[in-house]
């Protein structure tokens, strides 16, 4: 979520056509578009609050953290000193903070966002037994990290196309490198590609490329393999892998050539779907959904 709030903050200074709003399409892209705000125009103070400090959005950064926090102390003994502390200050600081303070050190504090997720990231790999709560752990990363690759590529569509430039001009080559930038994908894109910024070699490496951390090949291939894990260890149902298995065949199958002609937009709109569709039958399978909630 940081990262499509910065990715709204880089498209917002691009000079603008009258009627066009980005902070919008980041409403959109992260799923707030059944909000009030999407009622009438929004600014970028109301988004960032909506985004980082409602407490009311579920996927809001604020509440993402308290949930985390919430989740780690229900399993407090199965996670690490370094895991714990990383989720506790990071509520501690961002519940003290204000809409006046994140409108004046939004860069920061998103960069704090994104460093501090890393830090739970590097103590889970360095410190968490391999089992099946580092198993769930990793097919949860993945999950976000293939949707949200996907609501990011999507931007494009909403707002960003271009209404005068053509493509391939310099407003839309800004807006492409754009995308790399707010998944720290530049520099690692430039080693495969040498410069060559075209769109469709960009949603290439997001979309199809398997070396790529972030690309939504590479979290499925990560999904496929730790539900895999799940699946030998528990002798739980293998639906789940199935469904990651049909998105992987899937790309295994299509080229990005197929994929612009047959509309870019259309093939992320069924990926996130189909992400949705993975999420909500692991949540019932492995008795994460409240109605399926398990008394220890």
């Amino acid at each position: 979520m940081a990262r499509l709030i910065e990715m709204g903050c880089r498209m917002a200074m691009l000079p603008t056509f009258a009627g066009r709003e980005e902070w919008r399409s980041i409403l959109i892209a992260a799923q707030s578009h059944r909000h009030p705000l999407s009622d009438r125009r929004v600014n970028e103070a109301e988004v960032i609050n909506e985004l980082m400090l409602n407490l009311e959005n579920p996927s809001s950064i604020a509440s993402c953290l308290k949930s985390a926090r919430n989740n780690g102390r229900n399993v407090r003994s199965a996670i690490t000193q370094e895991m714990w502390e990383a989720l506790n200050d990071g509520w501690g600081r961002l519940s003290n903070i204000d809409g006046v303070s994140v409108q004046r050190d939004l860069p920061s504090l998103l960069d704090w966002v994104k460093q501090h997720s890393s830090v739970f990231r590097g103590a889970a790999e360095t410190g968490m037994i391999r089992d099946d709560g580092y198993n769930f752990l990793r097919i949860g990363g993945a999950l976000e990290r293939a949707d949200m690759t996907l609501r990011l590529l999507d931007i494009k569509y909403y707002v960003l196309l271009p209404e005068i430039d053509k493509i391939g001009g310099g407003r839309d080559h800004h807006q492409w490198t754009s995308i790399l930038h707010a998944l720290s994908a530049t520099r690692a894109y430039q080693w495969v590609y040498r410069g060559d910024f075209s769109p469709w070699r960009i949603a290439d490496f997001l979309v199809l490329n398997r070396s790529f951390p972030r690309s939504v090949n590479f979290c499925y291939q990560q999904l496929g393999h730790f539900l895999s894990l799940l699946h030998n260890g528990s002798g739980y149902s293998d639906h789940c892998y199935d469904i990651a298995q049909e998105m992987i065949s899937k790309m295994a199958e299509v080229g990005m050539g197929e994929i612009f002609r047959d509309g870019l937009h259309e093939f992320i709109v069924d990926a996130i779907a189909h992400t949705d569709r993975l999420n909500s039958a692991i949540s019932h399978s492995y008795y994460f959904e409240p109605s399926h909630a398990v008394n220890y």
